[in-house]
Protein backbone atom coordinates (compact mmCIF):
# COMPACT_ATOMS: atom_id res chain seq x y z
CA UNK A 1 0.00 0.00 0.00
CA UNK A 2 1.50 3.26 -0.93
CA UNK A 3 2.27 6.12 1.54
CA UNK A 4 2.67 9.52 1.46
CA UNK A 5 6.60 11.45 1.27
CA UNK A 6 7.67 14.05 3.57
CA UNK A 7 6.36 16.28 1.48
CA UNK A 8 2.93 15.37 1.53
CA UNK A 9 2.72 14.54 5.31
CA UNK A 10 0.55 17.16 7.45
CA UNK A 11 3.02 19.86 8.18
CA UNK A 12 5.10 19.95 11.85
CA UNK A 13 3.02 22.41 13.45
CA UNK A 14 0.18 19.62 13.50
CA UNK A 15 2.59 18.06 15.82
CA UNK A 16 1.75 18.85 19.82
CA UNK A 17 4.84 21.46 21.77
CA UNK A 18 6.82 19.02 24.03
CA UNK A 19 5.55 20.46 27.11
CA UNK A 20 1.58 19.54 25.68
CA UNK A 21 2.87 16.19 24.99
CA UNK A 22 -0.39 14.09 27.49
CA UNK A 23 -2.92 16.72 26.37
CA UNK A 24 -1.82 14.90 22.59
CA UNK A 25 -5.03 12.51 22.12
CA UNK A 26 -2.75 10.63 19.01
CA UNK A 27 -0.27 10.31 21.70
CA UNK A 28 -2.41 8.81 24.22
CA UNK A 29 -3.94 6.60 21.66
CA UNK A 30 -0.27 5.10 20.79
CA UNK A 31 0.18 4.62 24.66
CA UNK A 32 -2.74 3.16 25.52
CA UNK A 33 -2.62 1.28 22.40
CA UNK A 34 0.81 0.06 22.83
CA UNK A 35 0.19 -0.60 26.45
CA UNK A 36 -2.51 -2.97 25.64
CA UNK A 37 -0.68 -4.93 23.23
CA UNK A 38 2.40 -5.86 25.48
CA UNK A 39 0.17 -6.86 28.06
CA UNK A 40 -1.02 -9.58 25.65
CA UNK A 41 2.12 -10.29 24.62
CA UNK A 42 3.26 -11.17 27.48
CA UNK A 43 0.76 -13.05 28.95
CA UNK A 44 0.81 -15.56 26.35
CA UNK A 45 3.81 -16.13 26.76
CA UNK A 46 2.70 -17.90 30.27
CA UNK A 47 -0.96 -18.88 28.99
CA UNK A 48 0.57 -20.79 25.80
CA UNK A 49 3.45 -23.33 27.74
CA UNK A 50 0.35 -23.91 30.26
CA UNK A 51 -1.95 -24.64 28.23
CA UNK A 52 0.69 -26.96 26.45
CA UNK A 53 1.46 -28.80 29.57
CA UNK A 54 -1.94 -28.47 31.59
CA UNK A 55 -3.96 -29.48 28.38
CA UNK A 56 -2.22 -31.16 25.79
CA UNK A 57 0.26 -32.62 28.58
CA UNK A 58 3.45 -31.28 27.01
CA UNK A 59 6.43 -33.18 28.03
CA UNK A 60 10.08 -30.99 28.98
CA UNK A 61 11.04 -31.28 25.40
CA UNK A 62 7.87 -30.50 23.64
CA UNK A 63 7.51 -27.03 26.06
CA UNK A 64 11.34 -26.16 25.33
CA UNK A 65 10.22 -26.90 21.62
CA UNK A 66 7.15 -24.17 21.92
CA UNK A 67 9.51 -21.59 23.61
CA UNK A 68 12.12 -22.02 20.82
CA UNK A 69 9.35 -21.78 18.31
CA UNK A 70 7.63 -18.38 19.75
CA UNK A 71 10.86 -16.90 20.30
CA UNK A 72 12.15 -17.84 16.40
CA UNK A 73 10.75 -14.70 14.93
CA UNK A 74 13.10 -12.16 16.64
CA UNK A 75 15.71 -14.04 14.60
CA UNK A 76 14.30 -15.30 11.57
CA UNK A 77 11.89 -11.87 11.08
CA UNK A 78 13.30 -8.77 12.62
CA UNK A 79 15.15 -7.38 9.79
CA UNK A 80 12.34 -7.92 7.19
CA UNK A 81 10.28 -6.11 10.11
CA UNK A 82 12.62 -3.26 9.82
CA UNK A 83 12.83 -3.02 6.09
CA UNK A 84 8.85 -3.33 5.89
CA UNK A 85 8.01 -0.75 8.69
CA UNK A 86 10.63 1.99 6.77
CA UNK A 87 8.42 1.81 4.04
CA UNK A 88 4.35 1.31 5.62
CA UNK A 89 2.64 3.63 7.93
CA UNK A 90 3.62 2.42 11.35
CA UNK A 91 -0.31 2.88 12.17
CA UNK A 92 -1.10 0.08 9.74
CA UNK A 93 1.37 -2.35 10.60
CA UNK A 94 0.33 -2.38 14.06
CA UNK A 95 -3.26 -2.68 13.32
CA UNK A 96 -2.67 -5.60 11.10
CA UNK A 97 -0.50 -7.01 13.94
CA UNK A 98 -2.93 -6.47 16.52
CA UNK A 99 -6.03 -8.08 14.32
CA UNK A 100 -3.81 -11.09 13.62
CA UNK A 101 -2.81 -11.99 16.74
CA UNK A 102 -6.54 -11.66 18.17
CA UNK A 103 -7.35 -13.99 15.77
CA UNK A 104 -4.52 -16.44 16.53
CA UNK A 105 -5.11 -16.61 20.53
CA UNK A 106 -8.84 -16.84 19.69
CA UNK A 107 -8.32 -19.79 17.40
CA UNK A 108 -6.05 -21.46 20.09
CA UNK A 109 -9.33 -20.74 22.75
CA UNK A 110 -11.70 -22.58 20.17
CA UNK A 111 -9.34 -25.57 19.38
CA UNK A 112 -8.38 -25.83 23.02
CA UNK A 113 -12.10 -25.79 23.96
CA UNK A 114 -13.71 -28.21 21.76
CA UNK A 115 -10.93 -30.41 21.83
CA UNK A 116 -9.18 -30.13 18.47
CA UNK A 117 -5.70 -28.77 19.50
CA UNK A 118 -2.67 -30.18 19.07
CA UNK A 119 1.17 -29.79 19.62
CA UNK A 120 1.60 -28.71 15.69
CA UNK A 121 -1.52 -26.56 15.79
CA UNK A 122 0.27 -24.97 18.86
CA UNK A 123 3.57 -24.86 17.65
CA UNK A 124 2.07 -23.15 14.32
CA UNK A 125 0.08 -20.20 15.88
CA UNK A 126 2.76 -19.32 18.61
CA UNK A 127 5.15 -18.89 15.69
CA UNK A 128 2.42 -16.93 14.64
CA UNK A 129 1.83 -14.52 17.55
CA UNK A 130 5.67 -14.24 17.92
CA UNK A 131 6.08 -13.06 14.31
CA UNK A 132 3.29 -10.98 14.76
CA UNK A 133 4.70 -9.49 17.34
CA UNK A 134 8.03 -8.73 15.97
CA UNK A 135 6.47 -6.61 13.30
CA UNK A 136 4.57 -4.51 15.90
CA UNK A 137 7.29 -4.31 18.23
CA UNK A 138 9.55 -2.54 15.61
CA UNK A 139 6.66 -0.36 14.31
CA UNK A 140 5.71 1.00 17.67
CA UNK A 141 9.64 2.28 18.02
CA UNK A 142 9.37 3.66 14.88
CA UNK A 143 5.89 5.33 15.42
CA UNK A 144 6.63 7.93 18.01
CA UNK A 145 9.43 9.32 15.75
CA UNK A 146 7.24 10.22 12.81
CA UNK A 147 3.85 11.53 15.56
CA UNK A 148 6.21 14.07 17.62
CA UNK A 149 8.54 16.28 17.52
CA UNK A 150 12.32 15.93 18.45
CA UNK A 151 11.58 17.35 21.55
CA UNK A 152 8.95 14.81 22.50
CA UNK A 153 11.39 11.70 22.37
CA UNK A 154 12.68 11.51 25.76
CA UNK A 155 9.52 11.87 27.19
CA UNK A 156 7.38 9.89 24.85
CA UNK A 157 9.87 7.32 25.30
CA UNK A 158 9.72 7.24 29.16
CA UNK A 159 5.90 6.92 28.69
CA UNK A 160 6.53 4.28 26.17
CA UNK A 161 8.98 2.00 28.04
CA UNK A 162 7.37 2.93 31.08
CA UNK A 163 3.99 0.79 30.25
CA UNK A 164 6.16 -2.04 28.43
CA UNK A 165 8.70 -3.12 31.57
CA UNK A 166 5.69 -2.81 33.66
CA UNK A 167 3.81 -5.72 31.32
CA UNK A 168 7.02 -7.22 31.21
CA UNK A 169 6.28 -7.96 35.19
CA UNK A 170 2.48 -7.55 35.10
CA UNK A 171 1.92 -9.61 32.11
CA UNK A 172 2.83 -12.82 33.10
CA UNK A 173 1.55 -12.56 36.40
CA UNK A 174 -1.98 -11.91 35.22
CA UNK A 175 -1.58 -15.12 32.56
CA UNK A 176 -0.59 -17.14 34.99
CA UNK A 177 -3.87 -15.58 37.18
CA UNK A 178 -6.12 -16.35 34.21
CA UNK A 179 -4.95 -19.62 33.49
CA UNK A 180 -5.51 -20.37 38.02
CA UNK A 181 -8.92 -18.86 37.79
CA UNK A 182 -10.65 -19.92 34.24
CA UNK A 183 -8.81 -22.33 31.97
CA UNK A 184 -6.38 -22.43 29.72
CA UNK A 185 -8.39 -21.88 26.64
CA UNK A 186 -10.51 -19.40 28.12
CA UNK A 187 -7.46 -17.93 29.27
CA UNK A 188 -6.49 -17.44 25.71
CA UNK A 189 -9.21 -15.95 24.79
CA UNK A 190 -9.41 -13.42 27.43
CA UNK A 191 -5.44 -12.22 26.30
CA UNK A 192 -6.81 -12.02 22.62
CA UNK A 193 -9.19 -8.91 24.17
CA UNK A 194 -5.62 -7.18 25.28
CA UNK A 195 -4.57 -7.43 21.04
CA UNK A 196 -8.44 -6.57 20.52
CA UNK A 197 -8.44 -3.03 22.79
CA UNK A 198 -4.73 -2.66 20.91
CA UNK A 199 -6.69 -2.40 17.66
CA UNK A 200 -9.09 -0.33 18.65
CA UNK A 201 -6.58 2.42 20.53
CA UNK A 202 -4.42 2.57 17.65
CA UNK A 203 -6.77 2.81 14.43
CA UNK A 204 -8.29 6.01 15.90
CA UNK A 205 -4.80 7.61 15.47
CA UNK A 206 -5.79 10.49 13.25
CA UNK A 207 -2.20 12.48 12.69
CA UNK A 208 -0.67 11.96 9.01
CA UNK A 209 2.71 10.23 9.64
CA UNK A 210 5.95 12.02 8.65
CA UNK A 211 6.77 10.13 5.72
CA UNK A 212 10.96 9.86 4.20
CA UNK A 213 10.44 10.22 0.92
CA UNK A 214 10.50 6.86 -1.56
CA UNK A 215 12.94 6.73 -4.67
CA UNK A 216 11.09 6.05 -8.12
CA UNK A 217 12.27 2.92 -8.08
CA UNK A 218 12.68 1.31 -4.57
CA UNK A 219 15.22 -1.44 -3.95
CA UNK A 220 14.16 -4.93 -3.24
CA UNK A 221 14.09 -5.93 0.23
CA UNK A 222 17.36 -7.94 0.58
CA UNK A 223 18.96 -4.54 -0.52
CA UNK A 224 16.87 -2.00 1.88
CA UNK A 225 18.02 -4.92 4.91
CA UNK A 226 21.86 -4.58 4.08
CA UNK A 227 21.59 -0.38 3.88
CA UNK A 228 20.23 -1.14 7.42
CA UNK A 229 22.92 -3.34 8.64
CA UNK A 230 25.17 -1.29 6.76
CA UNK A 231 24.26 1.95 8.62
CA UNK A 232 24.34 0.48 11.73
CA UNK A 233 27.44 -1.21 11.37
CA UNK A 234 29.09 2.30 10.02
CA UNK A 235 28.13 4.53 12.10
CA UNK A 236 30.02 4.46 15.77
CA UNK A 237 27.28 5.79 18.26
CA UNK A 238 24.76 2.31 16.28
CA UNK A 239 27.63 0.14 16.52
CA UNK A 240 28.13 0.44 20.22
CA UNK A 241 24.71 0.05 21.24
CA UNK A 242 24.45 -3.21 19.41
CA UNK A 243 27.19 -4.65 20.63
CA UNK A 244 26.04 -3.64 24.44
CA UNK A 245 22.61 -4.73 23.74
CA UNK A 246 24.08 -8.14 22.48
CA UNK A 247 26.47 -8.65 25.51
CA UNK A 248 23.92 -7.73 27.75
CA UNK A 249 20.89 -10.01 26.56
CA UNK A 250 23.13 -12.73 26.03
CA UNK A 251 24.79 -12.12 29.41
CA UNK A 252 21.28 -11.79 30.77
CA UNK A 253 19.47 -14.77 28.92
CA UNK A 254 22.36 -16.37 30.76
CA UNK A 255 22.21 -15.25 34.03
CA UNK A 256 18.04 -15.56 34.51
CA UNK A 257 18.10 -19.04 33.59
CA UNK A 258 20.63 -19.73 36.66
CA UNK A 259 18.60 -17.45 38.54
CA UNK A 260 15.08 -19.16 38.35
CA UNK A 261 17.08 -22.10 39.51
CA UNK A 262 19.53 -20.34 42.31
CA UNK A 263 16.31 -19.07 44.07
CA UNK A 264 14.17 -22.31 44.75
CA UNK A 265 17.05 -24.62 45.02
CA UNK A 266 19.67 -23.06 46.60
CA UNK A 267 17.98 -20.01 48.72
CA UNK A 268 14.89 -22.87 49.08
CA UNK A 269 12.12 -19.85 48.57
CA UNK A 270 8.80 -20.73 47.32
CA UNK A 271 6.62 -20.04 43.97
CA UNK A 272 5.72 -17.10 46.13
CA UNK A 273 8.44 -15.51 46.88
CA UNK A 274 10.61 -15.80 43.46
CA UNK A 275 7.48 -14.17 41.75
CA UNK A 276 7.73 -11.81 44.21
CA UNK A 277 11.52 -11.14 43.60
CA UNK A 278 10.93 -10.84 39.94
CA UNK A 279 7.80 -8.59 40.41
CA UNK A 280 9.82 -6.42 42.21
CA UNK A 281 11.90 -4.73 39.11
CA UNK A 282 8.64 -3.43 37.98
CA UNK A 283 8.45 -0.34 40.35
CA UNK A 284 12.03 0.08 39.55
CA UNK A 285 11.29 0.14 35.93
CA UNK A 286 8.45 2.77 36.54
CA UNK A 287 10.59 4.85 38.55
CA UNK A 288 13.66 4.53 35.97
CA UNK A 289 10.94 5.87 33.50
CA UNK A 290 9.93 8.86 35.03
CA UNK A 291 13.38 10.31 35.65
CA UNK A 292 14.99 8.97 31.90
CA UNK A 293 12.66 12.29 30.87
CA UNK A 294 14.98 14.53 33.30
CA UNK A 295 18.42 12.80 34.36
CA UNK A 296 19.70 12.89 30.65
CA UNK A 297 19.30 16.92 30.19
CA UNK A 298 21.33 17.39 34.03
CA UNK A 299 23.88 14.86 33.63
CA UNK A 300 24.51 13.94 30.41
CA UNK A 301 23.32 11.47 28.20
CA UNK A 302 26.39 9.69 28.30
CA UNK A 303 27.08 9.58 31.95
CA UNK A 304 23.64 8.08 32.62
CA UNK A 305 23.90 5.76 30.03
CA UNK A 306 27.03 3.94 31.69
CA UNK A 307 25.79 5.11 35.52
CA UNK A 308 22.56 3.63 35.06
CA UNK A 309 23.83 0.33 33.55
CA UNK A 310 26.98 -0.39 36.06
CA UNK A 311 24.19 -0.10 38.67
CA UNK A 312 21.42 -2.11 37.22
CA UNK A 313 23.74 -4.74 36.12
CA UNK A 314 26.22 -4.78 38.50
CA UNK A 315 23.72 -5.85 41.55
CA UNK A 316 23.07 -9.16 40.47
CA UNK A 317 26.73 -9.85 41.86
CA UNK A 318 24.87 -9.49 45.57
CA UNK A 319 23.13 -12.39 44.98
CA UNK A 320 25.48 -15.18 45.01
CA UNK A 321 26.37 -13.92 48.35
CA UNK A 322 22.79 -15.00 50.15
CA UNK A 323 22.32 -18.00 51.74
CA UNK A 324 18.95 -19.72 52.40
CA UNK A 325 15.69 -17.96 53.62
CA UNK A 326 17.12 -15.60 55.93
CA UNK A 327 15.58 -12.43 56.90
CA UNK A 328 17.21 -10.61 55.00
CA UNK A 329 17.12 -12.72 51.60
CA UNK A 330 13.80 -11.60 51.00
CA UNK A 331 14.64 -7.67 50.88
CA UNK A 332 17.36 -7.59 49.81
CA UNK A 333 16.23 -9.66 46.49
CA UNK A 334 13.66 -7.23 46.10
CA UNK A 335 15.86 -4.41 46.36
CA UNK A 336 18.07 -6.41 43.88
CA UNK A 337 14.96 -6.22 41.34
CA UNK A 338 14.30 -2.88 42.19
CA UNK A 339 17.97 -1.74 41.47
CA UNK A 340 18.04 -3.62 38.33
CA UNK A 341 14.56 -2.38 37.11
CA UNK A 342 15.38 1.30 37.62
CA UNK A 343 18.87 1.13 35.88
CA UNK A 344 17.87 -0.93 33.35
CA UNK A 345 15.01 1.48 32.27
CA UNK A 346 17.44 4.55 32.44
CA UNK A 347 19.22 2.78 29.91
CA UNK A 348 16.44 1.73 27.81
CA UNK A 349 14.61 4.91 27.42
CA UNK A 350 17.95 6.81 27.11
CA UNK A 351 19.56 5.04 24.44
CA UNK A 352 16.46 4.57 22.51
CA UNK A 353 16.40 8.35 22.28
CA UNK A 354 19.64 8.31 21.31
CA UNK A 355 19.25 5.75 18.62
CA UNK A 356 16.39 7.81 17.19
CA UNK A 357 18.34 10.98 17.22
CA UNK A 358 20.82 9.73 15.25
CA UNK A 359 19.01 7.49 12.59
CA UNK A 360 17.48 9.49 9.73
CA UNK A 361 13.67 9.10 9.61
CA UNK A 362 13.77 6.62 6.06
CA UNK A 363 16.12 3.97 8.35
CA UNK A 364 14.40 4.41 11.53
CA UNK A 365 12.73 0.78 11.53
CA UNK A 366 15.67 -0.91 9.85
CA UNK A 367 18.16 0.44 12.54
CA UNK A 368 15.74 -0.83 15.42
CA UNK A 369 15.17 -4.06 13.57
CA UNK A 370 19.26 -4.62 12.97
CA UNK A 371 19.86 -3.83 17.31
CA UNK A 372 17.09 -6.13 18.12
CA UNK A 373 18.16 -8.87 15.82
CA UNK A 374 21.88 -8.73 17.05
CA UNK A 375 20.67 -8.05 20.82
CA UNK A 376 17.48 -10.35 21.13
CA UNK A 377 18.27 -12.67 19.28
CA UNK A 378 21.27 -14.36 21.40
CA UNK A 379 18.80 -15.03 23.74
CA UNK A 380 18.27 -18.30 22.84
CA UNK A 381 22.63 -18.95 22.56
CA UNK A 382 22.64 -17.52 26.34
CA UNK A 383 20.18 -19.75 27.72
CA UNK A 384 21.74 -22.39 26.46
CA UNK A 385 24.92 -21.12 27.97
CA UNK A 386 23.64 -20.23 31.46
CA UNK A 387 22.06 -24.27 31.76
CA UNK A 388 25.56 -25.06 30.98
CA UNK A 389 27.55 -23.53 33.26
CA UNK A 390 24.68 -24.24 36.17
CA UNK A 391 25.49 -27.42 35.57
CA UNK A 392 28.82 -27.87 35.07
CA UNK A 393 30.05 -25.33 37.69
CA UNK A 394 26.85 -25.30 39.91
CA UNK A 395 24.43 -22.80 41.00
CA UNK A 396 26.33 -20.14 42.89
CA UNK A 397 29.50 -20.04 40.82
CA UNK A 398 27.40 -20.13 37.17
CA UNK A 399 25.25 -17.24 38.73
CA UNK A 400 28.20 -14.81 39.71
CA UNK A 401 29.78 -15.62 36.41
CA UNK A 402 26.86 -15.21 34.34
CA UNK A 403 26.50 -11.84 36.74
CA UNK A 404 29.68 -10.43 35.92
CA UNK A 405 29.34 -11.01 32.05
CA UNK A 406 26.21 -8.72 32.73
CA UNK A 407 28.85 -5.55 32.94
CA UNK A 408 30.15 -6.48 29.68
CA UNK A 409 27.72 -4.07 28.11
CA UNK A 410 28.65 -1.09 30.63
CA UNK A 411 32.17 -1.31 30.07
CA UNK A 412 31.35 -1.48 26.39
CA UNK A 413 29.82 1.29 26.62
CA UNK A 414 32.55 3.41 28.68
CA UNK A 415 34.96 2.90 25.97
CA UNK A 416 32.82 4.48 23.39
CA UNK A 417 31.71 7.41 21.72
CA UNK A 418 28.43 6.99 24.11
CA UNK A 419 30.30 7.92 27.18
CA UNK A 420 30.73 11.23 25.53
CA UNK A 421 27.42 12.35 24.80
CA UNK A 422 26.29 15.30 26.31
CA UNK A 423 22.96 16.96 27.69
CA UNK A 424 21.86 17.47 24.32
CA UNK A 425 20.97 14.58 21.81
CA UNK A 426 23.18 14.22 18.81
CA UNK A 427 21.92 15.16 14.94
CA UNK A 428 20.47 12.50 12.27
CA UNK A 429 23.68 11.13 10.58
CA UNK A 430 24.37 10.82 7.17
CA UNK A 431 22.58 7.65 5.06
CA UNK A 432 23.10 6.09 1.95
CA UNK A 433 20.78 8.15 -1.37
CA UNK A 434 18.87 4.87 -1.55
CA UNK A 435 17.91 4.51 1.68
CA UNK A 436 14.76 7.73 1.50
CA UNK A 437 15.51 10.51 3.47
CA UNK A 438 14.27 13.92 4.39
CA UNK A 439 15.90 16.84 5.59
CA UNK A 440 13.63 16.88 8.21
CA UNK A 441 15.76 16.61 11.99
CA UNK A 442 13.38 14.41 13.36
CA UNK A 443 14.24 12.31 14.87
CA UNK A 444 13.50 3.77 19.75
CA UNK A 445 15.77 -0.14 22.34
CA UNK A 446 17.51 -1.37 23.96
CA UNK A 447 20.62 -2.58 25.74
Amino acid sequence: MPVPSASSAEPNSRRPAPSSLWRDADFRRLWVGETASQLGEHASLVILPLLAVLTLHASAGELGVLRAVGQAPILLLSLFAGAWVDRWRTRTTMVLTDVGRSLALGAVAAAGLFGGLGMPGLLALAFAVGALSVFFDVAYQASLVRLVERGHLVRGNSALEGSRSAAQIGGPALGGALVSLLSAPIAAASSALFFALSFLSIRRIRRAETMPERPDEPPRIWRRIREGLRFVARDSVLRVVCLASAAFQFSFAAMMTVYLLFLPRELHLSGTVVGLALAAAGPGALLGSLLAARLPGRFGYGTVLVCAATLGDGVFLCVPALHGASAATVPALLAVGFVFGFGGQLVNVTVMAVRQAVTPDGLQGRAAATITFAGMGLTPLGSLAGGFLAGEWGLRTGLLVTAAGMLLSPVVMALSPLARLGRELPAPHDTPPTAGRTNSPDLTRET
